[in-house]
């Protein structure tokens, strides 16, 4: 019997959907399913805790011998190190429907790590909100986004940022200053060139448009807009899908100068003329440079209509302690 190759291969698509979706299905419900479990192992320690027995710390008798006897009897998984983590687990989350059910175990694991609340609170609302898997969140975590972005708030804005996580409605928000490139894994004494830093940046675009944020959509590199026979090339071109607007990015491995500002908002104009539809809203421009003069920048900025934003790159993870003593200093005004 012979089979008509359209409508055989569109079975064999079809059935190969059903399977992929079973399976994912199957491994959500298996991570639930052990996260639950860690979080009743935590419970019955805490509450085994509260009858006075013994604390469980990390080291401690109680652990000890949970550990040798989990392991005895149902295997591997049971180190004391791993118990330890159940025992916090539970105590951040004390109520299960307060678990975040889109994360999975080595989410939680991951954000245990985090000491301070505040910032523990803001990664896992973030990792929701962006669909993070859990590289990407110790990515984020390791960059110090939280104080990155705290830095430009208030105290309230910080709070706000714990409680419902980063949410662009704005351009500004949708910019940081500065980015941290430290996956492209460029030696800070190697003398780069912008092509060479704009090809690093494409060999990594998957980790780059995760330091930019939720939103972007790669359009091109090298974009060319040509205006009475000359012809401009932009460095990297995006789209914010929240925005809903073009994001052009101009590449530089110096100080920036204002013939550089004059130059994006050139191109600016001309997206916003010649490449905006009707549901587009004003495009943005970010200059992105090793360093910066802010009052040339405030200078060459002023008067000028167009989103355009400076900020600096730097090719190495930044100083978290001292980006969280200066958090803890905006959060301490005003008590």
């Amino acid at each position: 019997m012979e089979f008509s190759n359209s409508k055989y291969e569109q079975l064999l698509d079809n059935i190969g959907v059903t399977i992929e979706q079973a399976r994912q299905n199957a491994i959500k419900f298996v991570n639930t399913e052990l996260v639950k479990a860690n979080w009743e192992i935590g419970r019955h320690i805490v509450k085994y805790e509260q009858h006075g027995k013994e604390r469980a710390e990390y080291g401690s008798d109680l652990l000890s011998n949970l550990s040798k006897d989990l392991k005895q009897r149902y295997g591997k998984g049971f180190g004391r190190r791993n118990i330890l983590d159940m025992r916090r687990f539970y105590l951040m989350y004390q109520k299960w429907q307060a678990v975040p059910a889109k994360l999975s175990w080595t989410h939680f694991v991951t954000l245990l790590g985090v000491s301070d609340d505040t910032a523990r609170k803001f990664y896992e609302k973030q990792a929701v909100l962006e669909n993070w898997g859990y590289r990407e969140l110790e990515r984020q975590i390791n960059s110090s986004l939280f104080e990155r972005l705290a830095l430009s708030k208030d105290k309230k804005g910080i709070l706000q940022l714990a409680e419902k996580g980063h949410i662009v409605t704005d351009p500004t928000e949708a910019i940081k200053d500065p980015y941290v490139l430290d996956f492209l894994k460029i030696p800070q004494s190697y003398r780069m060139t912008e092509k060479a830093l704009e090809q690093k940046i494409i060999d990594n675009l998957q980790l780059f448009l995760l330091e930019l944020g939720k939103g972007f959509a790669f359009i091109g590199r090298q974009y060319k807009i040509s205006i009475r026979n000359r012809h401009f090339y932009i460095d990297l071109v995006f789209y914010h899908r929240i925005l809903k607007c073009f994001v052009l990015i101009d590449l530089k491995i110096k100080q920036v100068e204002h013939n550089d500002i004059g130059q994006m908002n050139l191109y600016l104009n001309y997206f916003r003329t010649e490449e905006n539809v009707e549901d587009d809203n004003e495009p943005i421009g970010i200059i992105l440079s090793a360093e910066k003069d802010e009052v040339l920048v405030e200078y060459a900025t002023g008067g000028i209509s167009n989103k355009i934003f400076v900020s600096q790159y730097q090719l190495y993870l930044p100083d978290k302690k001292e980006l969280q003593n200066k958090v803890k200093e905006i959060l301490l005004k005003n008590l």
